[in-house]
């Protein structure tokens, strides 16, 4: 079983998700005691999430790349990014890694285009919603992306930071996903799936909340990993 090296904490609600899910994937598989080869470097997210705002996205790249540079040095055979709009930097840490990193967003196109999806909505950050880093690897999948109006990217940004980051889940919150999820799906018929782009919305939404298929990129990343991770023995 090869070491899967984590980059968490942003927010560690979601990195609490990744070490649940690939515990349970691993006891699973293998059943018995088995349990997830993992290395944890889970970060402080509140100097990050102020270079986010601030446009300072290399300097936020340093902090990654030191992380990642760290679990390689501590013996992890890959990387999980345990964050969709961190992603942004991923170049800067391939670039200062000799272990692969497991793109989240490829785990996702990959999972799409196995569905059989061709246009889907895309919930995330307003990072990720409004700049190319994602929707490009989308887009190299054949899948078409939208995403929310101006207002509505705001008020998915907001509950994304200042609720379940913060591990507050509100019936009202998820109501104003659904209805915007409704209101796009009206608006373009030919939506067939909704990308859960960021890895806390997965605590507040659910498929049995929707008729569209929801795609939650914590659980396609975790897959990928535990695929490689099961690839070879170490």
């Amino acid at each position: 079983m090869k070491i899967i090296g984590l980059i968490g904490g942003m927010s560690w609600e979601s990195t609490l998700t990744y070490y649940k899910l690939l515990n349970e994937g691993i006891k699973k598989r293998l059943g018995g005691l088995h349990s997830a080869r993992i290395i944890l470097y889970s970060v402080d997210f509140a100097p990050i999430a102020q270079l986010q705002t601030e446009g300072k996205w290399d300097e936020a790249g340093e902090i990654l790349s030191h992380a990642a540079s760290s679990l390689e040095r501590a013996g992890a055979d890959m990387i999980l990014l345990c964050t969709n709009t961190m992603h942004k930097i991923a170049p800067q840490i391939i670039k200062n890694c000799t272990i692969p990193l497991l793109h989240i967003a490829e785990a996702t196109g990959t999972a799409l285009c196995h569905y059989g999806a061709t246009h889907a909505l895309l919930l995330g950050t307003k990072f990720t919603m409004q700049e190319h880093f994602y929707k490009d690897i989308l887009t190299m999948h054949h899948i078409k992306t939208c995403v929310p109006n101006q207002s509505d990217t705001d008020r998915i940004n907001t509950i994304i930071f200042n609720e379940l980051c913060l591990g507050i889940i509100k019936q009202d919150s998820k109501e104003i996903f659904l209805d915007i999820i409704h209101k796009l799906k009206k608006n373009n018929p030919t939506i067939d799936s909704v990308i859960l782009g960021c890895t806390e919305i997965g605590l507040l939404l659910k498929q049995n909340d929707s008729e569209l298929p929801f795609f939650d990129t914590t659980i396609l990343h975790v897959n990928e990993a535990l695929n490689n991770s099961l690839s070879a023995t170490n």
